[in-house]
Order: structure tokens, then C-alpha cells, then sequence
């Protein structure tokens, strides 16, 4: 896919959404930590609905630590994996206050230190909550970069350094939100949405569905 294409399938995309942004709910950067760890192999609308009432009584790492690993679980027991993921963040909330003054950090390094937190949460986290150029590559954005040509790669790193070479400046910073959104709600697994898709005639995916 060459430049011109690109630039053209971002453009139409901040048009229609020009202020994009997670479907996670949170009020601040921890919480949008929790909520990405959170988030593994789960629905944002199944993490929404069991933060909305923990962060109600426990939104700071030193409440969340007090909840404890059985407290945590309570309220995250609906979500995927929740064990491990209430022990990581407990962790997470530990190391918050015992090595950062219980603030988010804002490196890629110092996300990365934290239980529960890979390479694509950190990602999550200095673009959303610190507006730092990062490409947090998902399975939806793995998914359009090879099925749209945009940025092909056969592993997520590989797609990632991709999308940062390839995608015109001017649309990195929420380039990873578009790609996501896009990958949710048109660009699906099973069967594209293609007759319904605004880049369609941009797009180099061969098997192209007329279902809308």
C-alpha cells in the first residue's frame, strides 16, 4: 500500500471520529492502568461494568491494596482470568506506592516492571493517558494492518514497528484508536463488514464481502 492510500484511509477516519479514544471508563491514569490490566482477553464492557463499582469505594492504589487479593476479587470476579489478575494488581498497587509516590509512571520501562503489564498495555497507557506516540497493536489491529495492507507483518512487534514507520504523522497519535474501533465494529474476524466499510476502495483485502 502506498503513502497516498494511507494517508487517505486515516483522513476519512478522523473525519467521521476526530477525537478518538478508549471504550475503557476511567477518571485518571491509575485507573486506566487497572482497567488495562484488567482487560486481557476480556470485553471493555465487562471490565466497565465491574469498575464502575470498584472504583466507587477503591480508586487509588493504596484503597485498592487495602481491598486485599480476596476484597479485589469480589468485584472483578465476572472478568476473564481474575485470579491473576487480582494479584497483579495488587502488586502493581504496592510497587505504585512503595516506588512512585503512588503515580503512574511514564516510562515504557517502568510500565513494563509492573505484574500484569506487557508491551501492549504500556503502549495503552502512554498514548491514552500521557499522549505519548505509542502503537499498542491488539488482535483487531493485528487483524487490519494485514487484512488492509496499511502494515503487514507476521507477529504483533513486527506490525508495530510497521504502523510507527508507515503511518503519516500527522495521524499517530490515535492512529491505534481508529485501527481498533475499525477492526471492532467493521473490519470484524468472521466476516468483514466490507459494504458497510468508508475505506473499502482503499482497502487490498482480496476477499472483499458484500454483507453490510
Amino acid at each position: 500500500m502506498n503513502k497516498a492510500k494511507r494517508t487517505e484511509m486515516f483522513t476519512r477516519w478522523r473525519d467521521d471520529n476526530p477525537n478518538p479514544t478508549t471504550e475503557l471508563k476511567f477518571a485518571n491514569s491509575f485507573e486506566l492502568l487497572i482497567s488495562v490490566i484488567l482487560s486481557a482477553q476480556a470485553t471493555d464492557v465487562s471490565v466497565n461494568k465491574a469498575t464502575e463499582k470498584l472504583y466507587a469505594v477503591a480508586n487509588t492504589p493504596e484503597k485498592i491494596l487495602a481491598l486485599g487479593v480476596s476484597g479485589l476479587k469480589k468485584y472483578i470476579k465476572t472478568i476473564g482470568l481474575f485470579n491473576t489478575k487480582a494479584a497483579n494488581v495488587i502488586k502493581t498497587c504496592k510497587i505504585l506506592i512503595e516506588q512512585h509516590d503512588s503515580e503512574v509512571p511514564q516510562t515504557r520501562e517502568e510500565l513494563e516492571a509492573l505484574p500484569g503489564v506487557g508491551r501492549k498495555t504500556a503502549n495503552v497507557i502512554l498514548n491514552t493517558a500521557f499522549r505519548q506516540i505509542a502503537m499498542a497493536v491488539d488482535t483487531h489491529i493485528f487483524r487490519v494492518s494485514n487484512r488492509t495492507g496499511i502494515a503487514p507483518g507476521k507477529n504483533v512487534l513486527e506490525v508495530e514497528k510497521r504502523l510507527l514507520r508507515l503511518v503519516p504523522e500527522e495521524f499517530l497519535l490515535d492512529a491505534h484508536h481508529w485501527l481498533i474501533l475499525h477492526g471492532r465494529y467493521v473490519c470484524v474476524a468472521r466476516k468483514p463488514r466490507c459494504g458497510a466499510c468508508m475505506v473499502e476502495d482503499l482497502c487490498e483485502f482480496k476477499q472483499k464481502t458484500e454483507i453490510e
